[in-house]
């Protein structure tokens, strides 16, 4: 094959495949048909020895061209069912890396637009190298380019250890996601990306971490539209709660405050052992709460996301936002302690939201609760927990963005007739596939196994079709005579209830958000 290079693009084609010019150095990718896509590309240096608990720092620059044709190692966690990570995979500390899908051919009208994603995994799992986010079905659908980012988890990006000591930093994770965007403005071009239109997504605590993003002073810039897809945006903490998980995390490794510095010493496997004991003890014995969250630190995070986004302040950028109708429903499947489903979890979940805001009284709670039919019941007790958890933080994100930029807020209702018979519904995380495009990642896919796939893609493609048209243009449009999607406002809270056939609906669930109010509320 002769050599091209793409001026505009910046991709060069040799026998070897698609090579990139970042300002680090050149990477090699690999063809997937018109898509060029490279993986483990690093944004950051390994966060080993004294950088363990620091922010990130710039990938040291390296000659010649750099193989980026496998992902690197995955944020060190403790694996399990909930987050299907294949477990070949290797953990380790050079995990500051993403992938990147790119079309070969230049953009007829200019530079692509940029479409980056923040995976979920209750803050504590997941990788970027999950088959279920590769990016090439919507980069080749919407002619983008994707990008997926691997960032720090759990007791590296989550756990607030900054109260041990001040050689320690807060809230890793999102930090690792700020030097992402980072290296997207700043090296993009090269893969024939726009940098000056960036959407920024992700699902569950990818999500949440895209609604903290959205206030966050280091954030503004660097991307320019939004969709968050069931953000846990009121759970953030405040530095107390930072540090009481802090301590336990201590006392599970038998380690006294005063030796806190030796935790960047320690062999990794004991720090992930550890760490999953807190990430099942904490929400056993406090129902709703994970003992990993964004924390509150006066620096990335002045304030709690869901003040700054009732107050108007958060960046003005276009955003979807939205949940899924049944959310709560796989955790009670997978026997999954990171959310609440039974009746008396759920009462415990009230009252520790209750104690955490004095305004809520006994009564109010009573009140919240009585709105549900049934909820002594475990179908109560899911509804419930969803909305607390999933749906009215996104209600309330929407009521604050939307009084300065445009919003549209969803439900996604779909599910294949297996999930349904299942009792699972559109439970959390399953609309994930339909945005990327990606069925069949489990082989076989069990969703299909009472069949349903025709329809599923026929929404799937809908899905896509929306996303790509807001990344590109800012309007979320199906582009196929689909209902038109308006946008949401708190007078109306036009919703797009995503199924088979798309319905618009006017504030759909109204008498169970009105019980809870429009103040927000959450764990802290």
């Amino acid at each position: 094959m002769a050599t091209r290079t793409d001026r505009e693009a910046g991709i060069r084609l040799d026998e070897s495949g698609p090579i990139a010019h970042t300002h680090s150095g050149r990477v090699r990718g690999e063809l997937a048909g018109p898509i060029a896509v490279w993986r483990g590309v690093p944004y950051g240096a390994p966060v080993t020895g004294p950088h363990r608990l620091r922010p990130p720092r710039p990938p040291q620059p390296w000659d010649g061209v750099r193989d980026c044709r496998t992902v690197g190692d995955i944020a060190p966690q403790s694996l399990g069912p909930m987050v299907p990570v294949d477990p070949a995979l290797r953990m380790g500390e050079d995990c500051l890396w993403l992938n990147i899908w790119a079309p070969v051919e230049p953009g007829a009208d200019g530079p692509r637009p940029v479409m980056v994603w923040l995976h979920g995994g209750a803050y504590c799992l997941g990788s970027a190298a999950q088959a279920i986010y590769d990016g090439r079905e919507l980069a080749a659908r919407g002619g983008v380019v994707v990008v997926t980012v691997n960032y720090r988890v759990g007791v590296l990006g989550f756990l607030d250890l900054s109260s041990l000591s001040p050689e320690f930093t807060a809230n890793l994770g999102l930090l690792d996601q700020v030097s992402a965007l980072e290296w997207v403005r700043d090296n993009i071009a090269a893969f024939g990306g726009d940098p000056g239109n960036v959407t920024l997504f992700g699902e569950s605590s990818g999500a949440g971490c895209v609604t903290a993003l959205l206030t966050a002073p280091a954030a503004a810039g660097l991307f320019h539209k939004a969709i968050a897809q069931s953000p846990p945006a009121t759970t953030v903490f405040g530095r107390p709660r930072g540090e009481l998980v802090a301590r336990r995390f201590l006392e599970l490794l038998d380690l006294p405050p005063r030796r806190a510095a030796e935790l960047t010493d320690l062999p990794m496997e004991r720090l992930v052992e550890a760490a999953g004991v807190l990430f099942d003890e904490v929400p056993t014995k406090e129902p709703g709460r994970p003992a990993a969250a964004p924390v509150v630190d006066g620096e990335l995070l002045p304030d709690y996301p869901i003040n700054v986004f009732q107050r108007g302040r958060s960046h003005r950028v276009p955003l979807i936002v939205g949940s899924n109708k049944d959310e709560a429903s796989l955790f009670k499947v997978f026997r999954s302690p990171i959310m609440p489903v039974t009746p008396q979890a759920v009462t415990m979940m009230l009252r520790d939201v209750a104690d955490n805001h004095p305004d809520l009284s006994p009564e109010r709670v009573a009140e919240i609760v009585s709105a549900y039919p049934d909820p002594s019941t475990p179908r109560g007790a899911l509804a419930i927990s969803t909305d607390a958890a999933f749906r009215l933080p996104a209600r309330w994100v929407a009521d604050g963005h939307s009084a300065h930029s445009m919003t549209w807020v969803y439900r996604f209702d779909h599910a294949t007739p297996m999930l349904r018979a299942a009792r699972i519904g559109a439970g959390h995380a399953t609309e994930v596939p339909y945005v990327f495009g990606n069925f069949g990642t489990l082989n076989p896919d069990p969703t299909f196994w009472l069949g349903g796939r025709r329809q599923a893609t026929e929404v799937s493609g809908r899905m896509m079709r929306r996303w790509l048209a807001f990344a590109t243009h800012g309007v979320p449009a199906a582009l196929d005579g689909s209902k038109h999607w308006r946008p949401y406002d708190t007078t109306t809270r036009h919703t797009l209830v995503i199924d088979a056939i798309d319905r618009l609906v006017p504030d759909p669930d109204h008498a169970l958000h009105s019980a809870w109010g429009d103040q927000a509320v959450g764990f802290r």
